[in-house]
């Protein structure tokens, strides 16, 4: 494998405070002895060799102090946009924020008032959700429609929904968890809609590189006559596996909404941490490049071994996988109630999924499933399926 990394390497986690796997029992009832952790949204692979050099010659050093120059950070970025997404950035567009949900919160802060409504095309990534709530802002759920087995806008409903109160619209792309790759066609909709109804356009492309190989991103920015309201969101922590570094850029074209932005950043005190700033830089490279493109092969075949295994279940149905990690399995056709579907999961396969629901409406009688472990792991899921639902057979 690239840079000595082995992705069939089952390396434990327990104990070593991993969300992932040591949340799973409070949080799902599955027993960390025995359980697949299938949930959270991180991979059970270590980074690329080139980041644990840079981490290992910070701790060489040894004196972890405050970061200053960071253009060769920003050049990092600039590249990588350059060379994996055709995407030109101007470094001084690019802010730091901790995590893309904190760059979500940072958007919603800046560019609405409590009260406000923030547009939303469910179901989608739950966290966008909970921070509008916190933020005192109303969550206006634009349902998505599943056809010949994936998702797609329904625009001509859409216009009945809103109300002249939405400020702000969060968009997913690739789409999470139904996995969509969007193309240039839907997003140039997308984009309508935004100035149809003078909207904030916020376009998290945290999973742009995790992109299967018969499908082409399109980054947002590409698109003509956007940039005065569009706020492009990207990371390496979900590409690279380094989730806990908490790092995002939220980057700004347009510099009348990259002033309003600063001054919010200002205001609230906010700065990056350098070990973050540190991996970015280092995953943002060739080396890193040459990973990715390994991962993303190994994942491949995770997706076509869990969706021959899972569609091969009456009444499952998990959906054509474009782009990331994440599986998302309908239980719709079994005639079971979610929690006895729920319980068949967690309970006898002792497997550790999101629930559908979290992620808005339309997430009714589904649940997302991580794939991004070892493939042994992911073959035992399958085979603790097939037995938890053996009765459909």
């Amino acid at each position: 494998m690239t840079d000595s990394v082995n992705f069939d390497e089952i390396i434990d986690r327990k104990g070593t405070h991993s969300a992932k796997w040591d949340a799973m029992e409070p949080l799902y009832g599955v027993p960390a002895d025995g359980g697949i952790a299938m949930w959270v949204a991180d991979m059970d692979f270590r980074p690329p060799t080139c980041v644990q050099n840079k981490l290992q010659e910070m701790l060489d050093h040894g004196v972890y102090g405050y970061y200053a120059g960071d253009a060769s950070y920003r050049a990092a970025i600039c590249w990588w946009m350059k060379t994996r997404h055709n995407w030109e950035v101007d470094p001084a567009a690019i802010f730091t924020t901790h995590g893309l949900v904190n760059g979500t919160a940072m958007c919603v802060d800046t560019w609405t008032e409590p009260g406000d409504g923030v547009v939303l095309f469910t179901p989608v990534y739950h966290s966008f959700a909970k921070v509008i709530k916190a933020n005192n802002r109303r969550v206006v759920e634009c349902p998505m429609v599943v056809n010949n087995g994936r998702y797609e806008l329904d625009f001509d409903s859409y216009d009945d929904i809103l109300d002249g109160s939405e400020k702000l619209l969060v968009f997913c792309s690739p789409h999470n968890p139904g996995g969509r790759v969007w193309s240039r066609d839907e997003l140039e909709q997308v984009a309508d809609f935004a100035r149809k109804h003078d909207l904030i356009l916020v376009s998290d492309e945290i999973h742009h590189d995790i992109v299967m190989p018969d499908q082409t991103h399109t980054a947002f920015a590409l698109l003509d006559n956007i940039s005065d309201r569009l706020v492009m969101m990207t990371a390496t922590t979900k590409t690279f596996n380094i989730a806990g570094s908490h790092s995002g850029n939220v980057i700004i074209a347009d510099e009348k909404l990259r002033g309003e932005f600063e001054t919010r950043m200002a205001a609230l005190g906010l700065s990056a941490n350098s070990f973050g700033l540190h991996m970015a830089e280092a995953a943002y490279s060739p080396e890193g490049a040459a990973w990715v493109d390994e991962m993303v092969a190994y994942m491949d075949g995770n997706r076509k071994l869990f969706d021959a295994g899972i569609n091969s279940i009456p009444g499952l149905k998990s959906m054509n996988l474009e782009s990331t990690y994440l599986a998302w399995v309908s239980f719709e056709d079994t005639g079971m109630s979610p929690e006895e579907y729920t319980q068949r999961v967690e309970k006898t396969a002792r497997i550790a999924a999101n629930h559908g629901p979290t992620f808005g409406t339309g997430g009714e009688n589904y649940m997302r499933f991580n794939l991004a472990t070892p493939r042994a792991l992911v073959e035992e899921a399958v085979e603790r399926m097939k037995q938890a639902f053996g009765d459909l057979q």
